[in-house]
């Protein structure tokens, strides 16, 4: 019978910190000295990527020890979605990485679909492919706004919220609501694409790309930037893969991996994009994968709107789907319907499915379990958020406490989406 190789052998030649990938430990040597100052940074994170505490031991400015202690957004968003029914449990997803909500949206309602058995019209498809290529937008200014003012520049936050609040905008147009817009139902769209979205988003789209060169013309060649960010916070492509990294942080480690390039689950192999992949996986790389996403996002948003097929928004399945709104005043069968439908929800054949998506931070999973009642019997979500934190030691390697904050806010955690 084969003997397991020790997990300090496994890591043997890499920067991922053994025996525990996830907790970098100070060299006994070096704490026999009394020299290890230990520091807690948080549980209040500087910026808005959430409530996290990590405990630091500093020796000099030298992190030698780091862990990440996490747990104070706790929501039990899975456990309460398996106490509701399938059309109420839609509103969670959203608010578990409420930064990236209309992707979490859509990974849940793909997974539904999944189970029935169904594929939402052509129309909902390309309008879910768009929209989450402008949450994708909406969430790298969120990242870079924050990132940048952690490090000092200030005036990156008000440029890049500017362009934020005109994605929400958009938003708002189309479901009512800035944030979590419930606008994706099982079997397409929870509305039609409403007139004038095609215009204003146009506008939107005409104006993104230039915002990004404007961005990149104050930091990518800014003398502090460079000092703060180049060879900071290294992660190889070998120790990316091996701690299950994805999204902006593994393609700038020099991994080209895209679920919409290589596992499309829209029509995003019907438009035309690239893949940023970058080489040095320091945190300088992990911004140049997002200045460049924002752009192929702005791509694949124009080619959205210039393709977007006529027909319907949604099956024709009553058994799943709302009747039309005007048929309220007028059918009473249409009101029972309608009432039974919200609050007794429907029936979901058992099974199990597991659908990922590439969100904003990388491979974002859903793995649902059915009884074959109105409720789900298991969600599990693979959050990405959480996926990169456990990169934290690694990236801590040899670093200064200056670096720091840069390392952490390069890994664009959302700590909704970590603790759950």
């Amino acid at each position: 019978m084969a003997v397991a190789e020790p997990r300090s052998a496994i890591y043997e030649g890499t920067r991922i910190p053994s025996p525990t990938p996830t907790v970098l430990e100070v060299d006994p040597a070096l704490r026999e000295q009394g020299d290890i100052l230990e520091v807690n940074f948080g549980p209040n994170h500087p910026s808005t990527h959430g409530v996290l505490r990590l405990v630091v031991e500093l020796n000099g400015e030298t992190v030698v020890g780091i862990r990440a202690v996490i747990g104070y957004l706790h929501t039990g968003f899975e456990k309460n979605m398996e106490a509701k029914t399938w059309w109420k449990a839609i509103t969670y997803p959203e608010r578990i990485d409420y930064v990236s909500f209309q992707n979490n949206e859509l990974v849940f309602v793909l997974a539904i679909e999944k189970l029935l058995g169904i594929e939402a019209p052509p129309k909902a498809r390309w309008m879910r492919m768009l929209l989450c290529e402008l949450n994708r937008i909406h969430s790298h200014l969120v990242w870079l706004g924050t990132a940048a003012l952690e490090l000092g520049a200030m005036s990156m936050f008000w440029y890049c919220f500017r362009e934020r609040d005109a994605i929400l905008d958009l938003f708002e147009l189309v479901g009512g609501v800035r944030m979590h817009t419930r606008y994706f139902q099982a079997g397409g769209l929870a509305e039609d694409v409403p007139s004038g979205f095609d215009a204003e988003c146009r506008a939107f789209a005409d104006t993104m790309q230039k915002r990004v060169d404007e961005y990149e013309a104050l930091l990518t060649g800014q003398a502090i930037w460079l000092e703060r960010t180049k060879g900071v916070g290294l992660l190889s492509a070998a120790d990316a893969i091996a701690l299950g990294q994805s999204g902006p942080v593994l393609r700038a480690s020099g991994v080209d991996w895209d679920l919409r390039k290589t596992q499309p689950y829209l029509p995003y192999d019907e438009v035309d994009f690239e893949v940023p992949v970058y080489p040095n996986g320091d945190v300088y790389d992990r911004y140049r994968v997002h200045m460049d996403e924002m752009r192929q996002s702005t791509r694949i948003v124009q080619q959205a709107l210039d393709g977007m097929p006529e027909g319907p928004w949604i099956v024709d399945d009553r058994k799943i789907v709302l009747p039309p709104r005007h048929e309220l005043h007028t059918s009473m069968e249409s009101l029972i319907h309608h009432f039974k439908l919200v609050t007794e929800g429907y029936r979901v054949p058992a099974g199990e499915v597991y659908v990922a998506v590439e969100s904003p931070r990388g491979e974002l999973g859903c793995y649902l379990v059915s009884d074959g009642g109105p409720k789900p019997w298991r969600v599990k979500f693979r959050a990405p958020s959480f996926v990169a934190l456990e990169a934290t030691a690694t990236c801590m390697s040899d670093a200064l406490v200056a670096d720091l904050i840069a390392i952490v806010g390069s890994l664009d955690t959302v700590m909704g989406e970590v603790d759950r």
